[in-house]
């Protein structure tokens, strides 16, 4: 392993000149300013450095996004070489470029078989910026203008641009401005919180019927889609019931209402399948994809299509007043490309499935199964939830579970691994080519700073 990245200056002036330039992402900035933020200078594998040389066990993949890990050769080789040989053209002007191309056809050949088309995008929220005009056009096309409603849920999460906002259920982002006419919302489906005396069967049930019911509410013939992430990612890696998706989906199906997945998060291999929708086991018309696509080394995203809603809009739709400068931009295609090659060849995706995420969650249920602090532990693949509760027979949660959880966090920094902390709940996903000794590091700090938590809330 190389030697860590040497700052060319001093961390307090890269603090310094950081605070009077960036707004950071759901932060108070002030207070940030005053603390310094940490100055990430390198990464390898599953690891990072910051400007003081302190090493950190990165189990949060960037964002959720760095299945490959840091400091791989073959991505910023294929960046390269695309620089080298066309650094950027667009998809407007009648035009198109191998690159593009060849990912697409990748992306389809690892994609069930219902799926034909993609728009590309720069991120998740460019995604579901997307999707709701297409998914809007789509029904204009087909004659039922009227259908313009999307339902999202609760506590969820689609992104921060404007109309990703509105779809997602932060009540504290819509606070903010993030609101737009004809988008609804329905509970989402956490029953550790919610479910009270329903057994979770029982409650994913009820949270899917609130679909049906909000629909018959809005009326069928008004709502476009239904927007969901397979599991709650920013909202609190929440996986639903497994009565809830088949409901979901029938639900969809009899009202002719589009199910759309945002997979941004669960795409890629992170629950062992290469998309989360196939862990659940129901069929979306649309998916939207981004981080994982190319292993965060460059930005991009899409929103894949059915061939139903293709169909309709290629051969019945004209023309499409929709365009991003950056829509499959030749350098972020060719490391994507070079991304989903290794994801595939190397067998990264059945490595998850059949060796590094059983053993992971194995071993969080030897660690935390009989903690005190922990009443849940939730995920697959390399993905997990660690449910702080202060009474595990009644599942009630702390009133101040946010500040645990943030302290629980900050413990983690200060132990050497980056874990998320998000309401009452720890979140790890670390890179898919975590080996079983990092998973066993990974948990192993997690373990201290959870210990370390528990005795600032009288559990330990």
């Amino acid at each position: 392993m190389n030697l860590p990245f040497e700052p060319q200056r001093q961390t307090r002036d890269y603090q310094a000149s950081d605070a009077a330039h960036h707004i950071h992402a759901f932060v108070d900035q002030k207070a940030l300013n005053a603390e310094g933020p940490r100055v990430m200078v390198r990464g390898e594998g599953l690891y990072l450095w910051d400007s003081e040389g302190k090493r950190y066990l990165d189990g949060m993949s960037g964002l959720w996004c760095t299945q490959l890990g840091y400091g791989r050769k073959d991505l910023t080789a294929a960046a390269a070489a695309q620089m080298d040989q066309l650094a950027y053209y667009n998809m407007f002007f009648h035009t198109t470029h191998p690159a593009v191309i060849e990912l697409s056809e990748l992306l389809f050949s690892l994609l069930p078989g219902h799926y034909s088309h993609v728009i590309y995008t720069n991120s998740g929220s460019e995604a579901n910026e997307v999707l709701i005009r297409t998914v809007r056009r789509y029904w204009q096309v087909l004659g039922k203008p009227q259908k313009k409603i999307m339902i999202g849920r609760w506590n969820g999460y689609h992104g921060s641009t404007l109309a990703a906002s509105a779809l997602g259920g932060m009540k504290f982002m819509h606070e903010m401005g993030g609101l737009i006419p004809d988008v609804a919302h329905i509970d989402e489906p956490y029953w550790y919180a919610q479910g009270g005396e329903l057994t979770p069967a029982e409650f994913g049930r009820r949270c899917a019927l609130q679909l049906e019911e909000k629909i018959l509410e809005l009326g069928a013939q008004n709502v476009a889609g239904f927007i969901a992430e397979p599991f709650q990612g920013a909202g609190g890696m929440i996986f639903p019931p497994e009565s809830y998706w088949p409901e979901i989906q029938r639900i969809c199906r009899q009202y002719d209402v589009l199910l759309c997945a945002d997979e941004v998060i669960g795409g890629f291999g992170r629950t062992g399948e290469w998309f989360a929708h196939q862990y659940f086991g129901f069929e979306p018309d649309t998916l939207s994809i981004a981080k994982g696509l190319t292993s965060g080394y460059l930005p991009m995203g899409g929103l894949v299509l059915s061939k139903r809603m293709a169909e309709a809009l290629v051969e019945r739709g004209g023309v499409f007043a929709h365009g991003l400068t950056y829509s499959g931009h030749p350098v972020a295609a060719a490391v994507a490309l070079a991304n989903l090659k290794a994801l595939r060849d190397e067998g990264i995706v059945r490595q998850v499935k059949d060796d590094t995420g059983p053993y992971l969650h194995t071993l969080l249920h030897e660690v935390f199964g009989n903690h005190p602090l922990i009443g849940e532990i939730q995920g697959t693949g390399l993905l997990a939830a660690l449910q702080f509760v202060e009474d595990k027979g009644t599942r009630k949660r702390f009133a101040n579970e946010n500040d645990l959880a943030w302290q629980c966090r900050t413990f983690g920094f200060e132990e050497g691994v980056i874990i998320r902390s998000t309401l009452g709940r720890m979140i790890m996903a670390p890179a898919l080519v975590a080996s079983r000794a990092e998973l066993d590091e990974l948990v192993d700090k997690t373990r201290i700073a959870v210990d370390r938590t528990a005795r600032i809330a009288g559990k330990l």
